[in-house]
């Protein structure tokens, strides 16, 4: 398999950390924003959206979007739970990553640190970005307050989608992270999972 990943972005890590703990192979093509790789894996039609990340299988099939490229790298692994319950619940989590979380957590540390964004980091957006950012990981710290892993008792899909950003928030993105104890802890189990890959590894 070939991974396109661009190295800074969560969307790309969190792919990059489930092939780690679940000790799968692939080779990784970093495209980092503005890269000749990037430029040239659009320009010829690698990416189906047009983005990364994209994972290319042995058979030629490209599949992009990082959530559903979790599920597929995730298939025959415990990061899928076997109740359909708690399968709908941690699919759940995912769906609202995508949905609520990422477009504000991950969109005010993109336009703190990214130099091309910052014409658009105006103080009054930083500001909504910021107190919007506050209320979605006060969801995440309601369910963390009371249970170790975000759907059902074990760690699963739900779990390595929501940490690529989650955990950056307060370095890249100033979100004040001491509010939310139970995330701070639940960030620490991942981090001490066997196979654990950090985002600059």
């Amino acid at each position: 398999m070939i991974l396109y990943s661009m190295p800074s972005s969560g969307n790309s890590y969190k792919i990059r950390l489930l092939l780690a703990l679940a000790n799968k192979a692939a080779d990784i093509v970093d495209c980092e924003y503005g890269s000749e790789r990037l430029n040239r894996a659009k320009a010829d039609g690698t990416l189906p959206y047009g983005k990364v990340p994209a994972l290319a299988l042995d058979d030629g099939t490209v599949l992009g979007e990082s959530d559903a490229i979790l599920w597929y790298l995730g298939e025959g692994t415990d990061f899928i739970p076997a109740n359909p319950v708690t399968r709908a619940q941690m699919l759940g989590w995912m769906f609202w990553e995508q949905y609520n979380h990422e477009p504000v957590i991950a969109v005010r540390a993109a336009l703190m640190t990214y130099p091309h964004r910052a014409a658009d980091a105006t103080p009054e957006r930083l500001a909504d970005l910021l107190d919007r950012g506050h209320a979605v990981l006060q969801a995440m710290e309601d369910r963390l307050s009371g249970h170790d892993w975000l759907a059902g008792d074990a760690m699963s899909l739900a779990d390595i989608c929501l940490y690529g950003y989650t955990h950056t928030a307060g370095s890249l993105g100033g979100f004040d992270m001491q509010r939310f104890p139970a995330i701070n802890d639940w960030l620490a189990r991942i981090e001490a999972q066997p196979g654990y890959q950090a985002l600059s590894a």
